[in-house]
This record gives C-alpha cells, structure tokens and sequence, in this order.
C-alpha cells in the first residue's frame, strides 16, 4: 500500500471513531413522554348572520302589467301598505259586468215576485190553476238563486280588483324586490320579500362532520361580531335536511332567546357552543409521525428500549399540540421530538432533561 493509501485508511478510521454511538444504528438520542389522559372540553366557534325567524314572499294574486311600485329593499312597512299595484281597467270592467248582473237579476225576481203574488191570488179566489201557481213559484226560486249568483260574481270580481293591489300582511322589513314599473307580472310570481319585525335567528352554516360530537348543553352563544359586548344565547331551532354539496355544510338555525337591538337584519354573529368532554391524551405536533395515510406515534419499548410506529386516532389540533383519542394507553411513553431519522425497531436513549 503506498503512503497516500495508508493515510487515507487512517483518516477513515479516525472519522469512524469519532463518530458518536447512534451513527452506526445501535441508538438514537430522543427526547421521551408519557402518555397522560385528560377529560378536555372543546369548544366550536363559527360565524354567521342574524335573519328574520318569518320571511314571507309576497305576490299578485292574479296577473297584469304593474304600474308602480312604493317600497324599496331596506323599506320598513306596515301591515296593510300598498307595496305594487298592477293595471286594473281589465278587473273594474269584470266588476261594471257583475255589478250589470245583479241589476237584471234584480228585475228578473221583481218580476218573477210580482208573477207569483198575482198567481197565488188568483188560486185563492179559485181563479187560476195550481199547476200556473207552481210555475209561478219555480220562477220566483229561480230567480232568486240567479240573484244570488249575481251577487257572488259581483263580490269575486271585487275581490279580483282589490288583488291587483299588493299590500304587506304584517309589520316588516323589505330584504327584496323583483318588482319594476311595467313589467307583466305572472299571478304567483315573487315580487317583495318581507322579513317580519318579530323574532329573529341567528344562521350558521355547520360543517358535517360537527354532527357527530355530542353536545355538552344545548345552549348557544351568540355575539355580534363587531363588539362581542353585545351577546344573548340561543338554541337550536332548526336543521336543514340537505347538505351543500359546494360547501359539504349544513345550515342550523339557532333561536335567541333574546335580540340586543344591536343585533340587525344581515348582522355577522359568532355563535360559540360546547361540546361534551372527551378523554384524550396532549401530545405535541412535532410527536406525529404517518402510516398508511394516517396520524400515528413511535411508542417505546422500555424493556428494549426499541420503537414502533402505532397508528392513533386524533380527535383535533390545537397550536402547537394534537388531542390523541386512540391508539394509546395510560402511562405508555412515545417520542416526543427526535422522530425524523427512526425506522421500527431503532433502539433510542433518551436525551437528559426528557420528560420521564
């Protein structure tokens, strides 16, 4: 071997001693913890807006080109305001011919009446026949049921003119209006939306898998996003049947108790609810490792001192930490920090100042 080969070689054995005892495989320095169990109380905290618990949509009940309209979204009505009205030459002349029916209905039964007041006469004084004092009797009936129809035509025909106003049913807020001058309105077709003054709702949209935690109370509470001074509490009043398929939410509708004048009409809110205590094990982010697609941690052997990478099941993060549910029992011991470089079976040492 020539000089240069000799100091080679010896340079790598001196590198190879003073390498330290973990680089060969035999041990690797990390820093260890217990696993320690604890009841934890989470809380939820997500945002939404204040919406009015009755909303109603309002339109003509039969169907003309309107001519004005007197409200506007943001517009506080009251009940019976005319909101829209349509063009009613078409329903007053369907009134002037009702109203044209019950007058010839009128002279029909007075003639039909005076017929049988002059039939029954005469059957008294022995006159005339029954069978022209029944006829004159069916004519008077008649008559007077003709009458009777005509009177109805005449009241539906009103009651047609008067639809061709739109008024408000209640006390409220307008949130919409598709209403504009000259537009051919459809009978049932939406043209004002009214958000009643009475109680409100504060709506949030929940992601799913929210549905799965039990609850620890019902109660919910609601702050203005704004000034979170301003808060009342609430239950939930109602859970939509659907899921969002853009948003994978549903949307819960929670009933405050009581609306802080503060809290208006499209108000962000934050609703904050609790749920039940869970018992989970804190463990630090950086003590995560995967397998399988899946959250998991290097538990350790005490009696060998070696690691194996165990799946668990993690309930949440937190800053700088992960709630464990599963996958761990009490007093077992992972890594804490140090897990980059082990494989399964790697026998570790514990740094000084690890937790015991």
């Amino acid at each position: 071997m020539t000089r240069s080969g000799r100091m080679m070689l010896g340079a790598l054995l001196l590198s190879a001693a003073a390498a330290p005892a973990w680089a060969d495989g035999l041990a690797r320095p990390v820093r260890i913890a217990p696993v320690h169990f604890e009841e934890r109380e989470q809380s939820v905290t997500i945002t939404g807006e204040v919406v009015a618990r009755v909303e109603t949509d309002l339109s003509f009940r039969v169907g003309g080109r309107i001519t004005g309209w007197f409200v506007d979204v943001g517009s506080a009505v009251k009940e019976g305001q005319i909101l829209a009205r349509l063009d009613p030459e078409e329903q007053k002349a369907d009134v002037e011919a009702a109203e044209a029916g019950v007058r010839a209905a009128d002279a029909q039964l007075k003639l039909a009446r005076a017929n049988f007041d002059r039939q029954k006469s005469l059957l008294n004084d022995g006159i005339s026949t029954r069978r022209d004092f029944d006829d004159a009797e069916t004519a008077l009936r008649t008559a007077e049921s003709a009458r009777e129809s005509a009177i109805a035509q005449r009241d539906t025909a009103k009651d047609v003119l008067s639809y061709t106003e739109l008024r408000a049913p209640t006390d409220g807020i307008v949130t919409a209006r598709l209403a504009e001058t000259g537009q051919v309105a459809q009978a049932a077709q939406t043209m004002f939306t009214i958000a009643d003054t009475g109680p409100r709702d504060a709506v949030f949209d929940v992601y799913e898998s929210l549905f799965f935690a039990q609850p620890a109370k019902d109660g919910v509470i609601v702050t203005l996003l704004s000034d979170d001074r301003v808060r009342t509490t609430g239950n939930v009043r109602e859970v939509s049947p659907t899921i969002d398929t853009q948003t994978g939410t549903v949307r819960v509708k929670i009933a405050m108790d009581r609306t802080p004048p503060e809290m208006t009409l499209g108000a962000s809110v934050v609703g904050v609810g609790a749920l039940a205590p869970r018992r989970v094990a804190v463990v630090p982010w950086q003590a995560l490792s995967g397998v399988a697609g899946k959250p998991a941690l290097w538990v350790v052997d005490k009696a060998k001192n070696t690691v194996s990478l165990r799946p668990v099941q993690v309930l949440s993060f937190e800053t700088g930490s992960a709630l464990v549910l599963d996958g761990v029992e009490e007093g077992e011991t992972y890594v804490a920090d140090g897990t980059k470089l082990l494989r399964p079976g790697q026998t570790v040492t514990a740094l000084e100042g690890a937790a015991q």
